[in-house]
């Protein structure tokens, strides 16, 4: 399973940082982040460059699930359960893709084939990329039947 991460922002050295590469070495399946930034210092110019760089590295291949606060909220089981099936169809390559401080476009909203949420509240976006690479371990642990995952 190659799995991407595509992320608006440089994650610089610190905590989130630090917890982000520790979950990068758990991992076992192929992981790559592709991180895009924007030089602008014209706020809707920044936008839709940063919007049209996470479009233009979608593959057509790919399973894209978009981090949105308008996605479902699933368990970590039902997560996995989702990669497994995604894993017994055939698909070999998802793509995460987290948006800057504004959120997603509704182009890329309308490319994912899953909106994920991770609850109702408002996570900052470096936040939510650490969050997403545990709950991406968390899933191949329990898929790999390793007892990290308790319920």
């Amino acid at each position: 399973m190659k799995i991407e991460i595509i992320a608006i922002g440089q994650l610089r050295k610190g905590p989130m940082f630090d917890a982000l590469c520790e979950y990068e070495k758990r991992m076992t399946w192929p992981l790559k982040f592709i991180i895009h930034e924007s030089k602008q210092r014209d706020e809707r110019v920044k936008q839709r460059e940063e919007h049209e760089k996470l479009l233009s590295s979608l593959s057509q291949s790919a399973y894209v699930i978009a981090m949105d606060e308008k996605g479902k909220s699933l368990p970590s089981s039902t997560f996995s359960n989702k990669i497994k099936d995604l894993q017994n169809q055939g698909q070999s390559h998802i793509q995460f893709v987290i948006g800057g401080a504004d959120g997603l476009s509704n182009d890329i909203r309308k490319r994912a084939d899953l909106l994920l949420s991770f609850g109702a509240q408002t996570w900052p976006h470096m936040l939510a990329r650490v969050m997403l690479l545990e709950q991406i371990y968390r899933c191949q642990q329990i898929l790999a039947g390793h007892p990290y995952h308790r319920e």
